[in-house]
């Protein structure tokens, strides 16, 4: 667990040291030293520190790291916003025009419609295991990861790359979910109905979960790559790269020289986002057998080191996933050689 802002669902703030220096949670003094920096990194089961924490400042909330803990959490919201055209409800998934739609207004409904779609009751509905009902009026279906040797990432319901349903976001490895009891300015968080431990993540939500891409791909074995290239020059890539077609080298390669080109401007180049779309576009890419998966990570990782060579870590990271994302939508190109 690890603490929660007084009064919110977001982490304690980082210490001002933090807040001044860029750095990764790995990286940091405080976390050996029992401060609570870097929101759900700083999650711990030692309970003298847990103790220490809250008799400090009993008006902490409390959070819980799902990775760690190997929860997965299913969000339901029922937040008032426009519901989005019907192909949009259930990624992947058709909706005929046929199946009536009417009062549809919420993710507990997009819930139910994928349940009902399974031939499964709707796990806001499951009285298995812990359900938390959200000050907004929104729920948290908890569950326990049966499986921990496949891990499984967060998503938002709105999000057109990775997704379960509309209004159903999923809390699970690099994310965090907020404990029964604790209070916010809306209101308590609290159980619903009898069970108070999760149960195990039934196999028709976790296949769900596969299908929509949530699974978090393993980093490949790193390759053999080309030397070093300077800082600010560009990487491109040669036709005889792993695998690589000729219709995927000329999708990639431009977006594999966007984000080399970063290294000339420190800031304000919107690096993440340009590694984001070259590693989403690879994904789908090696989906669809234009190229070799590991070649893939080899070639953002060259191109993302020349840009931002500092920040291994964090370029790891968006390569993976970016990656996955792509991975559960084939890129398919005409022509393919």
């Amino acid at each position: 667990m690890h603490p929660l802002a007084p009064g919110r669902k977001t982490p304690v703030s980082n210490c001002s040291a933090c807040k001044e220096r860029t750095h990764q949670p790995g990286d940091c003094a405080c976390l050996p030293a029992g401060r609570p920096c870097h929101g759900f990194h700083a999650a711990t089961t030692n309970l003298a520190l847990i103790d220490s924490w809250w008799s400090r400042t009993p008006a902490w909330g409390v959070g819980i790291a799902c990775g760690g803990a190997d929860l997965v959490v299913i969000d339901v919201d029922a937040h008032s916003a426009q519901v989005p055209d019907r192909g949009r409800l259930l990624p992947g998934i058709p909706i005929h025009d046929s199946v009536n739609l009417r009062g549809l207004a919420s993710g507990f409904d997009t819930l139910a419609l994928l349940a009902a779609l399974r031939g499964q009751p709707s796990p806001a509905e499951d009285t298995g295991t812990l359900r938390v009902r959200t000050p907004s009026g929104g729920m948290h279906v908890w569950y326990r990861n049966p499986s921990p040797a496949i891990r499984l990432r967060c998503s938002t319901g709105s999000s057109t790359k990775v997704a379960l349903a509309w209004q159903v976001d999923v809390r699970a490895d690099g994310g965090y979910i907020v404990s029964p009891t604790t209070c916010v300015a809306q209101g308590t968080y609290r159980p619903e109905g009898p069970a108070r431990l999760p149960a195990p993540l039934p196999e028709w939500l976790r296949e769900e979960l596969v299908r929509t891409g949530h699974v978090i791909q393993p980093r490949p074995t790193p390759v053999p790559g080309p030397a070093a290239v300077p800082r600010g020059a560009s990487v491109g890539i040669g036709r005889g790269a792993r695998g690589l077609t000729a219709d995927g080298h000329r999708v990639l390669e431009p977006l594999l020289a966007d984000v080399a080109a970063c290294a000339g401007t420190p800031e304000g180049a919107a690096f993440t986002e340009k590694l984001n779309k070259a590693a989403y576009t690879a994904g789908g890419l090696a989906a669809a057998g234009h190229l070799d998966a590991a070649a893939a990570h080899a070639l953002l990782s060259e191109a993302a080191e020349t840009a931002r060579p500092r920040q291994s870590a964090r370029n790891a990271r968006i390569i993976d996933d970016g990656l996955a994302a792509g991975a559960a939508r084939p890129l398919r190109l005409k022509g393919r050689s």
